[in-house]
């Protein structure tokens, strides 16, 4: 993908970033560009108190370097928060990569990104996201040690435990609303079918839930219809649909003020990044009574599998089964303090940072 010189202007008034609305403190902000490969990089390093910034790469074709660089600080933000909550001791990063990842990928590009990755010295250590992959990361990993889910950490794609902990995560919503985990019955609306979209629905349908899903690759829908029976919408509709739980996979920002009205679910579970397009919304989901797992929570999975790769699979399962745990406790606190849920995780993760910028300045 070309950066042209008009997407380059349109990036350009805020390139600094401190005055980027989504600038919230970040330690670092770093504009990668290699002329040879075309790689075109933001990596945003927002908090490092509990140690190296842990958060995946995303290849995405933004249309400009400011599109790109409001997705880099908000996803780095958000990789904080989580990694906080998952007990792990990595600070919050991202990466964006300015680029078609079905037409602009090379081995050379990743190698570049792995060099502006490792000129950091470790202050950020990147993983896979969406648009890459497993082989992705050893090119990456060819040029750092800086990087995750490559043959040398033992585990490569981390998307089956991001799954997990959302299927989990469900459990622990039906659970607190219900008074029951089963998913017998249960009617969950699937929104978006890439690897922990799909994957988290073989986990539903086995578990006797019945799907209705979406996806803007028809042919993914294709596939979930024969699997496992599931009914199809339209993915603008995935919302709409009345069911026991929504479960937004695709990309953020579509818990908003047009579809919040319109929600036909009771639950919010899904593995998106940054559900909410404003901190207000969860306000407004709580107003309607609608139980939300915040985001960065019940998606840890994959980041969880990424920081502890060197432990044995059943005691990773387990430490991502946790999530539901860490759920009930936010679902539990959220209905004593009569606050959003989404406000509550906040609390929760913003004291584990403090302590430990407390401990550190002891």
């Amino acid at each position: 993908m070309e950066i042209t010189s008009k997407s380059k202007e349109a990036g350009s008034m805020n390139m600094s970033g401190f005055d980027h609305p989504e600038f919230d403190g970040h330690e670092k902000i770093v504009f990668g560009h290699d002329a040879r490969t075309g790689l075109y990089t933001v990596i945003a390093i927002h908090d490092t108190r509990l140690g190296p910034a842990l958060g995946g790469c995303r290849m995405w074709p933004y249309q400009n370097t400011e599109e790109a660089l409001t997705d880099a600080l908000r996803l780095s933000r958000g990789m904080t928060y989580k990694n906080a909550m998952a007990g792990l001791d990595y600070g919050g990063g991202k990466a964006v990569i300015i680029a078609d990842p079905k037409k602009d990928k090379s081995p050379e590009l990743m190698h570049a990104f792995g060099k502006k990755v490792d000129a950091l010295g470790g202050l950020y250590i990147t993983g896979e996201d969406v648009g890459m992959t497993p082989a992705d990361m050893e090119a990456i990993g060819g040029a750092t040690e800086h990087v995750r889910g490559t043959s040398k950490t033992h585990r490569g794609d981390p998307s089956p435990y991001t799954a997990l902990g959302v299927y989990c995560g469900i459990q622990s919503a039906l659970k607190h609303l219900y008074g029951s985990s089963d998913l017998h019955g249960r009617t969950v609306s699937v929104q978006g079918l890439g690897n922990v979209g799909f994957t988290l629905a073989r986990f539903l349908h086995d578990a006797g839930a019945d799907l209705v899903v979406s996806d803007i690759n028809q042919s993914a829908v294709g596939r979930a219809v024969s699997a496992f029976g599931a009914k199809s919408v339209d993915t603008n509709d995935a919302h709409k649909v009345e069911a026991d739980v929504f479960a937004p996979c695709a990309m953020g920002a579509g818990i908003n003020s047009d579809t919040i009205p319109e929600l036909g679910a009771p639950i919010i579970a899904g593995s998106a990044n940054n559900q909410l397009a404003e901190p207000s919304d969860g306000e407004a989901l709580a107003q309607r009574g609608i139980l939300y797992a915040p985001d960065y929570v019940i998606n840890a999975g994959g980041v969880i599998a990424l920081a502890r790769h060197d432990v044995e699979d059943d005691v990773l399962e387990a430490d991502v089964r946790d999530i539901g745990d860490t759920l009930t406790e936010i679902f539990l606190r959220a209905q004593a303090e009569n606050a959003p849920t989404a406000t509550v995780a906040d609390r929760i993760a913003e004291e584990r940072l403090s302590a430990a910028d407390r401990q550190g300045r002891s």
